[in-house]
């Protein structure tokens, strides 16, 4: 779900920037403390050891040496071509020319001191980079381990869940809760949002849900305990849309509520039906009314609940896959399982936007009754 700010911001004035960032900065401490970063994160203990050891001299012609080296390694493929590149257009800055008395070479000096400032400009970047870069990597180790199996299993369903970022992390919800041997939810939202903030407010929503579900009976209290929670705890304008279903076997209902989401879809042997959104999105009024909703399936009945990355998915010329697309694909579908199901969809999906960037999350819960 993508939210956008509208308000435009007043570009900055170089000058202005220029002084104030002279007048505000310690550069002998800035340098100090950005160049003893650089050391500790791209050399290693041993090289750290050996410097220690060595004369000022020495050490002054080293130690660019092996932080170049270190973040060469770093680079992607292409990126150290360019550097490659960019270094041998350095060295031209060098004269070289033959005289009576051999073979002379001089540096521009200016030019050395020029490549060297951006040169550590450079690594700076690059070391804010990765370090960034690692930590959203553990952030999403930590985020799969949240999620539920592809194929959980319960007794008379039959059920297939996939969820796929747009980004590194997701703010895309979808859990399925084994509540009792008789009970079960599933849970499929979208915080409002990309990247690290959304994730961080769908694992707090996820988590909220788990706590809640075992206190509540009716599915319309829940929403509400939610919803206050939500515009509580998260940041102004700032909201997620869900969709939470809990069906018992014993009685065969399948019980509902829908803040804000897209409406799921129930797919039975000749037509395709869309049950109704009848509440705002979680957050953003802090008295919203939550109404639960029932429906019974039959034998082979499917229920597709997914988030907008799915139909909001765009090709190369920004039109989107659209219901339209998604109904066509559901009615036309001749399938026997969900997997089979949610896989055709995907695949007409990925056919649809070809190599074109997903723009969003893409979410996709599919539960088929088979008794």
């Amino acid at each position: 779900m993508n939210h956008h700010n509208t308000g435009q911001k007043k570009e900055p004035r170089i000058a202005k920037t220029i002084r104030s960032d002279w007048r505000t900065t310690k550069i002998r401490e800035e340098f100090k403390s950005e160049y003893k970063d650089l050391k500790q994160y791209f050399l290693t203990e041993d090289r750290r050891k050996k410097l220690s050891g060595m004369n000022i001299l020495r050490r002054f012609f080293i130690l660019p040496f092996w932080l170049t080296k270190a973040m060469y390694f770093r680079l992607t493929p292409f990126r150290r071509i360019l550097f490659f590149i960019g270094l041998i257009g350095f060295i031209t800055f060098a004269d070289f020319h033959t005289g009576a008395d051999g073979t002379e070479f001089t540096l521009n000096v200016s030019a050395v001191f020029t490549a060297l400032v951006f040169l550590f400009i450079l690594a700076l970047e690059l070391k804010d980079k990765l370090l960034a870069r690692t930590e959203l990597e553990e952030g999403r180790a930590i985020q799969l381990s949240l999620m539920p199996e592809r194929s959980p299993e319960f007794p008379g369903w039959d059920i297939w869940l996939f969820t796929r970022s747009a980004n590194d992390v997701g703010g895309d919800l979808l859990d399925f809760i084994p509540i009792n041997e008789n009970k079960f939810g599933v849970a499929v939202g979208d915080v409002a949002g990309k990247g690290l903030s959304a994730a961080l407010l769908m694992a707090k929503l996820q988590s909220s849900i788990r706590a809640l579900i075992y206190d509540y009976s009716s599915l319309a209290k829940l929403g509400n305990s939610l919803n206050k929670i939500f515009h509580r705890d998260s940041l102004p304008k700032i909201f997620a849309s869900l969709v939470y279903i809990e069906i018992n076997n014993e009685s065969g209902i399948v019980k509902f509520i829908n803040a804000g989401h897209y409406p799921p879809v129930i797919v039975q042997k000749n037509k395709i039906v869309q049950l109704k959104k009848v509440a705002p999105a979680l957050g953003l009024l802090p008295d919203a009314p939550f109404t639960e909703q029932n429906i019974s399936l039959n034998q082979n009945d499917f229920m597709i609940i997914y988030s907008d990355g799915l139909t909001e998915a765009q090709n190369e010329t920004g039109e989107f896959f659209g219901e339209v697309r998604l109904n066509e694909s559901l009615m036309n579908a001749e399938v026997k399982t969900s997997q089979q199901l949610g896989e055709m969809i995907l695949s007409h999906i990925d056919f649809f936007i070809g190599k074109t960037p997903a723009h969003d999350d893409l979410t996709l819960a599919i539960l088929k009754k088979t008794t």
